[in-house]
């Protein structure tokens, strides 16, 4: 098994990779200090609901009392992306969480077992597959209802076949080894087997594929949110505040771009999430990957 020192020599060895790092530690101190950074208003009970200053429908220019301006409908956009930071990684945590749960199971019954078990469960895996990802979580959205639960379950069932399948093929290597055989030659339940033998040996490309997918989920979550699936109005969601931008993207006419502010920053905000899982994601291939690690 890599050892820490191991993870971060070969961290330290790639610029980009701790590049990630840091930018991924940068936003978890924005939601940790989130309370300290954009305090929320006396009165208001749901930090999580952006306050506004009026319901006019055109942006304001920055000022000292919103440092990156009022977006349409009058949400302070400085407070609605700091929160925000906490929405993205508790949709994309969440989400991931419950699909590696799923991917695990599903795929360890399917390649462990095989026979019948593994064609139910793989035939289901290709119904889900055969629709869009995002088409698909649109529809469930809009059968579950907008919002921001919905919006993580329709994720959910977005993601979790491709790692059913994974899981499953790299099952179905492992479970003719030698120490697996053994394992059960002396006597070791199925779920025995699975867990301390089996599993092991097989769950790496998964994380790898988990540290890439979180940018992936939060990047579909916020066009759900864009598209008006998600959050409710007011919500400290990142897609949401691109939303209230989107009618003024060029600007009022003869004052192009003069609310650029308001689409740029909430969408800066995704940019480095984003990247910043993707360069994580490329690093812990390296380091899990002994063809890559001997380089």
């Amino acid at each position: 098994m890599t050892d820490w020192k191991f993870m971060a020599r070969q961290l330290a060895k790639n610029p980009l990779s701790l590049a990630g790092v840091i930018i991924i530690f940068i936003f978890v101190t924005v939601a940790i200090l989130a309370p300290l950074i954009a305090p929320t208003p006396a009165g208001h009970i749901n930090p999580y609901m952006i306050p506004r200053d009026g319901y006019w429908a055109e942006p304001e220019s920055t000022n000292a009392e919103h440092i990156f301006g009022p977006p349409q409908g009058q949400y302070d956009i400085f407070y609605g992306v700091i929160w925000g930071t906490r929405s993205a990684f508790r949709v994309a945590f969440l989400v991931m969480a419950i699909t590696l749960l799923i991917g695990i199971v599903l795929g360890s019954l399917a390649g462990y077992f095989g026979g019948l078990i593994d064609e139910v469960i793989m035939r289901i895996t290709d119904i889900f597959l055969a629709f869009p990802a995002l088409i698909l979580a649109m529809a469930l959205v809009a059968v579950l209802g907008p919002s921001l639960k919905s919006v993580m379950i329709a994720l959910t069932a977005v993601w979790w076949p491709s790692y059913a399948r994974l899981i499953r093929g790299d099952i179905l290597q492992l479970r003719e080894e030698d120490y697996v055989e053994a394992a059960r030659g002396l006597g070791a339940s199925s779920l025995r087997v699975i867990v301390r033998h089996v599993l092991p040996n097989s769950i790496y490309p998964m994380l790898i594929m988990a540290s890439l997918d979180i940018g992936a989920v939060v990047l579909s979550a916020a066009a759900l949110s864009f598209l008006g699936l998600g959050s409710p109005e007011g919500y400290a969601d990142w897609g949401q505040m691109t939303e209230f931008a989107r009618n003024w993207i060029i600007g009022p006419p003869g004052e192009a771009f003069k609310y650029w502010y308001a689409v740029f920053i909430p969408g800066l905000f995704i940019l480095f999430f984003v990247l910043g899982w993707n360069l994580l994601g490329d690093a812990f291939r390296d380091i899990f990957d002994p063809r890559l690690a001997r380089r």
